[in-house]
Order: C-alpha cells, then sequence, then structure tokens
C-alpha cells in the first residue's frame, strides 16, 4: 500500500503529492521516506513536472514526523547516526524545482524537514506548529536548523524549548516568517496550487536557476549547522525506552499562540 499520493496535471506543469496515512496523522514511517526519495528522484528527470505542492491527507495534520513504531537500528558511536528523515526533502534529493507545503492541522516533529526544504509554506487557518523532542527527551536539532533558515532565532528556540507545551497558530507562524500565506479552512491546497501554476507558466530553466540561487545563500550555514545533529542527537537523547516512559505518562497540556 502506498504511503504517498500523487497527482499530476500535464496542462499546467504541476504536480500535487499528499502524504497519504491519515489514520498515522501522515506520520513517516519507513515506506514513506523511500517513496518520497524516489519520487523526487523521478521528478527530476520529468520535464512535464515544474512546480509542486505538497501536503497530507486529511484534516487532522499536514504531518506528526517520524511514525513512533518505525525501528531504526542505530550505531554505538555518538558521531554516527542514521536518520532515515534526513533524506527525505527535495533539496536533499537534488531537485531544484518549486515546491510549496500547503498545511493544515498539526505539522510537527519531524514534519519540519519538509516544510524546511520547502520553498515557501500556505498554511489554512487550522494549522498549528510545534516541536515535541524536548518534551520526550530527544534533541530538537534538523528541525530547529531547517526553522532557523526561515524564522527568528528567539521564535525557533521558544518552538523547540517549550515542547508539547506550546503551539504556533498559522496567524502566528505568518507573523514570524515561517508562513507565507493564511487561508480559510480548507483552502490551503487550492491556494498553493495557484501560486504552483503561475510559477509553471514561466520558463523552467528561470525558475529553477532561482530556486538555486536561493538556497545557495543559506546553504554554508545550513550545512555547517547540520553536520552537528548526529552526535547531538545521540549525545542528547534519552534512551528510546525512557522517551516511550515519558511519551506515556505525560499529561498532554498545551496552549496555542
Amino acid at each position: 500500500m502506498t504511503a504517498l499520493r500523487t497527482t499530476t496535471d500535464k496542462e499546467t506543469g504541476v504536480a500535487v503529492v499528499t502524504l497519504d496515512r491519515p489514520d498515522r496523522l501522515n506520520a513517516i514511517d519507513l515506506e514513506m521516506t523511500a517513496q518520497l526519495k524516489s519520487l523526487w528522484a523521478e521528478f527530476r528527470f520529468d520535464d512535464s513536472i515544474r512546480a509542486i505542492v505538497l501536503t497530507g491527507a486529511g484534516d487532522r495534520a499536514f504531518s506528526t514526523g517520524l511514525d513512533r513504531d518505525a525501528e531504526i537500528p542505530q550505531p554505538a558511536s555518538p558521531y554516527m547516526l542514521d536518520d532515515p528523515l534526513a533524506s527525505i526533502g527535495p533539496k536533499a534529493s537534488d531537485l531544484w524545482k518549486p515546491v510549496i507545503a500547503a498545511v493544515n492541522g498539526m505539522a510537527c516533529g519531524g514534519a519540519f524537514y519538509l516544510l524546511g526544504e520547502a520553498d515557501f509554506v500556505i498554511a489554512d487557518e487550522t494549522a498549528t506548529f510545534f516541536d515535541p523532542h524536548t518534551t520526550y527527551g530527544m534533541v530538537s536539532a534538523y528541525e530547529s536548523v531547517y526553522l532557523a533558515q526561515r524564522t527568528p532565532f528567539g521564535e525557533v528556540a521558544r518552538m523547540a524549548l517549550m515542547g508539547t507545551a506550546e503551539r504556533v497558530s498559522a496567524r502566528r507562524a505568518y507573523e514570524v516568517g515561517l508562513v507565507s500565506e493564511v487561508t480559510g479552512r480548507g483552502e490551503s491546497v487550492e491556494a498553493a496550487v495557484r501560486c504552483a501554476t503561475v510559477i509553471a507558466s514561466y520558463p523552467p530553466a528561470a525558475v529553477q536557476g532561482t530556486v538555486r540561487a536561493l538556497w545557495s545563500a543559506q546553504e554554508a550555514t545550513r550545512t555547517a549547522a547540520l553536520s552537528q545533529a548526529p552526535q547531538l542527537i545521540t549525545l542528547g537523547n534519552l534512551p528510546p525506552g525512557a522517551q516511550t516512559h515519558l511519551f506515556n505518562t505525560r499529561s498532554p497540556t498545551s496552549r496555542t499562540r
């Protein structure tokens, strides 16, 4: 069973990619990671696809990050980490076609690997953003680095350190630059497709060159910061059993701002 759903409009050149595990809040399992990497590679060679919209199925979540049931064996060394999400984004697959994320419901944790490699984000009014890592004894490394590329430092620090105690509303995300547009309920995909259709109508080489230029502006900083993530995670994370205990016993309390 596929974890992704893709529709393409050859006339406009727009593809809509949907994370399709709504029963699991579109959590990313190993099957989905493989399918995302394969899809980005496919789009690199498909000249009929000139812009992409990325969203999540259902109205509860864009994605809640890595599926907690995914089993990922790890080396013993703190300097080596096998992170299945590190290569799921389009830029990690060397895809320099524009990607617009359309968010409804929750976007948290590992979802920021995908949002962090989108060129811009559109959210409907139901969207909330939060990072649960510290609450459950995990280091927010990759997520915080991606967010720090597009959001003021203090806002990233507050989200990462407050964990599940605080959720950022779509309106607040717009105010701090994480989101470029807030739509009515259920309208984010439609708005993203409108933008993608305009972009796809322009000469592809100029668009893709612009995408590459934009990302090169932050590439050195991002690459250096991400290189520190594996050892920070392996040194700072609680053992999996302790994480699970916190996950199962902590009372869910949060407020949205």
